[in-house]
């Protein structure tokens, strides 16, 4: 799955680590140094260097052109808390088509459907849960009510942002929902990768049961190299939080995140964060 693959979005979160890139005049070699050297000032550089440097080898130009995109944002300068520096940000942009055309996969391709379409609801959570138990995946079981108004919500803000809690303060994980899933990726992979930056986290939604058993099957798999089973928990909590609780103050910030990108602010999302226990 490509992330944001229409025109308007591809300009999506422009994000400087700590330094903005200067053009120099000087050969690609010299200035693809100089650009990961700048870039290294990101604090989690280093956890995605190797993926960024295949980047580098493979399309120097690229690379230069991903980077050096971010050098006139404006500068985003956040309380004195334990979130690093950041830059503004959005570009306006329209709600994202959540059909494109991809196919969702079915759930006889894990389960088979045969036996258990005649078990009741508990049945079938248990099956589903004990699953998943020894496998890297996280997994849950939605009411059709609350998968419907995950959906509608997505219907009008079909891109997110969401804060990961890390040592050095938070690692912002982007999020774009399409069809039944939801694809999630680092932000310093979107910066470097665009709209081919590599998933660390996809939620799957098994809509087979829907309107016969009331249950929507949910389903996460996450880049071990990248989070671990208690982030992409993390992650998948606040996708409910945010999609499922018809909650004003957080409607109103991915409103403004999707539509009103300059009035976004990511400390407001920081303080939302903050004031929960996931």
């Amino acid at each position: 799955m490509e992330f944001v693959i229409n025109s308007v979005a591809r300009n999506l979160l422009k994000f400087n680590s700590r330094c903005l890139i200067r053009r120099n005049i000087m050969t690609t070699p010299s200035r693809c140094e100089k650009a990961m050297e700048e870039l290294s000032g990101n604090p989690y550089f280093e956890k995605y260097a190797q993926k960024i440097a295949s980047l580098q080898k493979t399309s120097p130009e690229e690379f230069l052109s991903r980077v050096e995109d971010h050098k006139t944002r404006k500068e985003f300068k956040p309380e004195p808390v334990k979130e690093r520096q950041f830059t503004s940000l959005l570009e306006p942009k329209k709600a994202v088509d959540l059909k494109d055309g991809a196919q969702d996969e079915s759930l006889d391709k894990i389960m088979k459907l045969d036996l258990i379409k005649d078990k009741d609801v508990d049945e079938i959570k248990e099956i589903w849960l004990k699953y998943h138990v020894q496998k890297e995946t996280i997994a849950a079981v939605i009411r059709s009510s609350d998968y419907d108004k995950i959906l509608e919500q997505a219907l009008k803000t079909p891109l997110f942002l969401f804060p990961l809690p890390r040592s050095q303060g938070y690692e912002f994980i982007m999020c774009q929902f399409q069809n039944n899933s939801i694809h999630f990726t680092p932000l310093i992979c979107y910066q470097v990768h665009k709209e081919n930056a590599p998933e660390c986290l996809t939620i799957k939604n098994y809509t087979e049961f829907k309107d016969s058993k009331g249950i929507v099957l949910m389903r996460g798999e996450y880049d071990k190299n990248t989070i671990d089973a208690k982030e992409a928990q993390c992650l998948a909590n606040q996708v409910q939080l945010y999609y499922n609780q018809n909650d004003e103050a957080k409607v109103k910030l991915m409103e403004l995140f999707n539509n009103k990108p300059d009035e976004f602010k990511h400390m407001d999302l920081i303080k939302q964060i903050e004031s929960l226990s996931l």
